[in-house]
């Protein structure tokens, strides 16, 4: 293991590469067509960010906490603070952002509540947080847990060994609420079919687990 592994939180060293590669294209619509001063949390290798620059233009100023990954990302932004979140944010204090995206990012914070507090005062007049969020009542976690009593913990997805928050759409919306949000727009993303009993039994509960077919949900909130 190298000194830089070292460093690592328990479970990010196991990380292949493609864990801070994803493209996320799905989440582009999300973003803003207006916003061009761009502000992406835990951008990874910066695919993403690269995405965007390629669909529109867009200035893009993110933070990366993880070494290997943040020395590829430098490339596909304009600016780069490389450290921790927390540490970031303080930095950027009197910068202004018309959106700041996190792509499955606050399930991995210790404090994702006082992550979003911070923020908001970095937020334009009309700027938005635009966020993914794992779904923990994703049908596959909810099979796993009501029909085989497992709690079973790995290497990506919804049960990431690496998350420390686990939400639901309504907690979800709990949360930006508490922080000063107003969600403007919640949407289901990455959707599976519903296993046929389970299908059955959602019919029979007119809808309860329609928010199960997805493995995240995209959020669009502004500062209020």
């Amino acid at each position: 293991m190298n000194p830089e592994q070292k460093a690592l939180p328990v479970g990010y060293a196991e990380k292949d590469s493609v864990y801070f590669g994803y493209s996320r294209e799905e989440m582009l619509p999300f973003v803003p067509e207006q916003a061009t001063e761009i502000l992406e949390v835990g951008c990874g290798s910066g695919a993403f960010a690269a995405t965007l620059k390629r669909s529109r233009p867009v200035r893009i100023t993110a933070i990366e906490p993880f070494p290997t990954a943040a020395e590829i990302a430098a490339k596909q932004v304009d600016s780069l603070i490389r450290g921790s979140i927390e540490d970031g944010l303080h930095e950027l204090q009197g910068q202004r952002f018309d959106c700041v995206v996190m792509n499955d990012v606050l399930e991995h914070l210790v404090d994702p509540w006082a992550t979003l507090e911070a923020l908001g005062p970095l937020l334009g007049a009309d700027g938005v947080v635009v966020a993914s969020i794992p779904n923990i009542r994703y049908m596959p976690v909810l099979r796993e847990y009501f029909v085989e009593g497992e709690w079973r913990y790995q290497d990506f997805g919804v049960m990431d060994r690496t998350h420390l928050r686990f939400f639901t759409r309504k907690s979800i919306l709990r949360m930006f609420a508490e922080c000063g949000y107003e969600v403007v727009q919640i949407e289901g993303i990455n959707a599976s079919r519903l296993a046929w009993k389970f299908g059955l039994l959602n019919r029979l509960l007119r809808g309860r687990f329609d928010d199960a077919r997805f493995m995240q949900f995209a959020v669009v909130a502004r500062f209020v």
